[in-house]
C-alpha cells in the first residue's frame, strides 16, 4: 500500500524559511514523478511544483509564484522528497500536500494526474 507522509510545516514569519519533507513507502519511488500542491482556505488545490522521475530526466517544474523561492529535491535511495521554501509570504499560507504520479509526461500540473496523496501539513506565514 502506497503511503506518503508530509512533515515540517509550522508557523513562520514573512521572509522566513521552512523545509517540508515527504516520506514515501509502498512504491517504487524512482518510477514516480513527485509533486507538491497546496490548498488555502476557501480555494482550490494549487500546483506548487514537481520533480520528474529519474528516468524522465529528473527535471523540476514550478508554478510562477514560487519560482526563485521554492526548491524541490528528492532522495531516491531513501524515498524522500523535499520542498525548501524561502522568502515566505503570507499568501503562501496553506496546507501543503505531497503527491506521486506515474503518468508518462513530466511536469504535470493537474492534481487529477497524481494517483497518491499525503495527508498534508499546515504552513502558516504571519505578516
Amino acid at each position: 500500500q502506497v503511503h506518503l507522509a508530509e512533515s515540517g510545516g509550522g508557523l513562520v514569519q514573512a521572509g522566513g524559511s521552512l523545509r517540508l519533507s515527504c516520506a514515501a513507502s509502498g512504491l517504487t519511488f524512482r518510477n514516480y514523478h513527485m509533486g507538491w500542491f497546496r490548498q488555502a482556505p476557501g480555494k482550490d488545490r494549487e500546483f506548487v511544483g514537481t520533480s520528474s522521475r529519474p528516468g524522465s530526466g529528473g527535471s523540476l517544474y514550478y508554478t510562477e509564484s514560487v519560482k526563485g523561492r521554492f526548491t524541490i529535491s528528492r532522495d531516491n535511495a531513501n524515498k524522500m522528497v523535499y520542498l525548501q521554501m524561502n522568502s515566505l509570504k503570507p499568501e503562501d499560507t496553506a496546507v501543503y500536500y505531497c503527491s506521486a504520479s506515474t503518468v508518462a509526461l513530466s511536469g504535470i500540473r493537474q492534481s487529477e494526474m497524481y494517483q497518491h496523496w499525503g495527508q498534508g501539513t499546515q504552513v502558516t506565514v504571519s505578516s
